[in-house]
């Protein structure tokens, strides 16, 4: 049960003052109770009712060490889901070389996100039902499960190299990855409340994006060493989605045990709430009903109110500021998660291992390196000087090699009985086979694996900075407000990255720091302006509504992406960069309209967050909680 039904649930008391409380004395006590978050119950009780309730409020999760324990877990789930989700785009250049050879590999690639975010564009307009129905801990074990069969699936598709099954279990995994994000989102406002809620999400954040960079750092040595190999690195995400269920379990248990223990201390303070009961002047069957809690008959009612069903239908009374920001969400997330999907491929294409000089071997059709080297075969000019390979470059190819196994006494280790290519192109140069790795072409694979690891470093800097600044970043946007100007800022911070990217010769250093940045200050302003934009009764289906046009997005970039990568002669710089950049260019457009048409209708997103805003907020609508891009819709009817 999410955390607003419960405390809906305790908050249905009336409570009749007592004749020595005059009406003022009540007002005082509710305007009390809301200012002090230590405070948790209105009515003027006598000093032995009042005793009772401060002991009644070690009845809730918040209250209890175990919060901390359940904290650590969540994080250890989801950064385990974190690693698994972005493994692929690590391990891009080792995936083209290991699967079949295909001129459509990029498309392949390319759908492997396609098949995540397809089941996306539709469960999130019900997942939140699903774990208000069945409680937060086991819908998040049953969703690790999900997760858990998706990477296996991935990864037996990699291991027997079926495109068709990888695609199967990215589609299973992406059924369970995302909700389980709202699952944990739950679990979390559960047993956190108030300011340590902010806390724990950010946390929980924080370390959870320690999982795609420790992928980035980790899978291509996994990938690259000799007794691993592409499989073995998606086996190991598997492997750590297994210990993702293993934590739900414990989440399970701990939650099950808590709840045992404040149910039995419930029932062991019947005879006392009794006797209090007696001594005051309180309606004794809701008093008994409800466990001695209450909150005003006005907060009753807003609970009441929030608690019927909201029909889907209901997003045609959305205004114009939610579909600009909608449109934003797509546009700017378009130039930030699509990238990161091929961010390895770009990176070796334009840094790290880029196209060799314009040279050819003085043995065309001989192997260039490695114990089939008959002679030395040197790069040449077309002067016949040897050419200067710099560190950046990928080495020369052969021509063209014709090898069989009887060539060589050393072949156990060969993937297969033939290697003749008349025409050999770098897609068929496949590193994991001992063939090319230390028979022929030893030089290019210790080149290319040392390049896809340096290219996995730089891919970590964007999560680096969002992981520590998002903590931050939210505090700050609620002191300072301007959120539909910060989401102008960040738009047009890609813009610069992605035009620098496309169009320059650097580092790709300062780009990805500036993609971190952007990012992070983009996140830290979606998400909270989602229900500022609409009714509070409508905030679910907002998060809902906006979160699957999102995944409409994230199924069809990497289409787009794969298109262009093929119609530029199979290179991604600089049209695809010039891709992303449109797509900033159009969020900065966005970010500039929803600054007007956010200054026509009240200044709801540039406004500050103060604390008395935060406090009606929780006055009028029962528990508002801070929000991040790790929180999606959680109750829709």
């Amino acid at each position: 049960m999410s955390s607003s039904r419960t405390k809906a649930a305790i908050s249905e008391t009336l409570i009749a003052p007592s004749p020595s409380a005059t009406s003022m004395d009540i007002d005082k006590l509710a305007i009390d109770e809301q200012d002090d978050e230590s405070i948790e119950y209105e009515s003027p009780l006598t000093a032995s009712q009042r005793g009772l309730n401060v002991s009644n409020r070690s009845l809730k999760k918040s209250s209890l060490r175990s919060r901390w324990i359940v904290l650590v877990l969540c994080c250890i789930l989801m950064s385990a889901n974190y690693y698994a989700y972005d493994i692929p785009s690590a391990l891009h250049q080792q995936i083209q070389t290991y699967m079949p050879p295909s001129p459509n590999f990029e498309t392949k690639f390319n759908l492997l996100y396609t098949a995540y975010s397809l089941p996306n564009t539709i469960l999130p307009l019900f997942g939140g039902n699903t774990v208000d129905k069945y409680g937060a801990p086991k819908c998040q074990t049953i969703f690790a499960m999900t997760v858990f069969l998706g990477s296996s699936l991935l990864s037996i598709g990699v291991t027997s190299q079926s495109w068709n099954l990888m695609y199967l279990g990215r589609f299973v995994f992406g059924v369970g990855a995302e909700s389980l994000g709202v699952a944990q989102s739950t679990v979390l406002s559960e047993w956190f409340e108030g300011k340590e809620a902010a806390l724990a999400m950010g946390i929980a954040l924080s370390v959870s994006r320690l999982g795609s960079i420790w992928n980035n750092l980790v899978s291509p040595k996994v990938a690259n060493a000799k007794n691993g190999g592409v499989e073995a690195a998606f086996w190991v995400g598997a492997l750590l989605t297994s210990v993702s269920v293993v934590m739900g379990c414990f989440i399970m248990l701990v939650d099950g045990r808590t709840a045992k223990k404040i149910e039995k201390r419930r029932g062991d303070s019947v005879e006392s709430l009794t006797a209090a009961l007696l001594e005051g002047s309180i309606v004794e069957s809701e008093f008994i009903r409800t466990g001695g809690c209450s909150r005003s008959s006005s907060a009753s009612a807003q609970e009441a109110g929030r608690s019927e069903s909201v029909h889907i239908s209901e997003i045609r009374k959305f205004g114009q500021l939610f579909w600009l920001l909608s449109l934003s969400c797509v546009v700017v997330y378009g130039c930030v998660l699509p990238f990161n999907n091929v961010a390895s491929g770009i990176l070796l294409e334009r840094n790290f291992f880029t196209s060799p000089p314009d040279c050819q071997l003085k043995y065309q059709d001989q192997c260039v390196d490695g114990y089939l080297q008959n002679v030395s075969n040197l790069p040449l000019d077309a002067d016949g000087s040897v050419c200067t390979v710099v560190p950046t470059q990928s080495p020369v190819l052969p021509n063209s090699v014709n090898f069989t196994k009887s060539d060589s006494n050393i072949t156990s280790a060969w993937d297969k009985t033939t290697y003749a290519y008349p025409d050999l192109q770098p897609s068929n140069v496949h590193c994991g086979d001992d063939f090319w790795y230390a028979g022929c072409t030893v030089d290019y694979c210790t080149k290319e694996r040392s390049a896809t690891e340096k290219a996995g470093k730089v891919m970590s800097i964007p999560y680096l900075i969002s992981s520590v600044s998002s903590p931050l970043l939210g505090h700050m946007v609620d002191k300072i407000g301007r959120r539909a100007v910060i989401a102008t800022i960040a738009s047009a911070i890609l813009l610069v990255v992605h035009l620098s990217l496309a169009l320059l010769v650097c580092s790709p250093v300062g780009p990805m720091v500036g993609q971190g940045i952007a990012y992070s200050l983009y996140a830290a302003v979606l998400w909270p302006s989602v229900p500022l934009t609409v009714s509070k009764q409508y905030t679910g289906t907002a998060f809902g509504v906006i979160t699957s046009i999102q995944n409409i997005g994230l199924a069809l970039f990497p289409l787009v992406i794969a298109a262009i990568y093929s119609t530029s002669g199979n290179n991604y710089i600089p049209n695809v960069e010039i891709f992303f950049a449109s797509c900033a260019a159009a969020g900065v457009i966005i970010g500039i309209l929803m600054i007007q048409v956010d200054r026509k209708t009240g200044c709801r997103l540039n406004a500050i967050s103060s604390r008395k805003d935060e406090q009606d907020d929780i006055r009028h609508d029962g528990d508002f909680e801070p929000l991040n891009e790790e929180i999606h819709d959680r109750s829709i009817s």
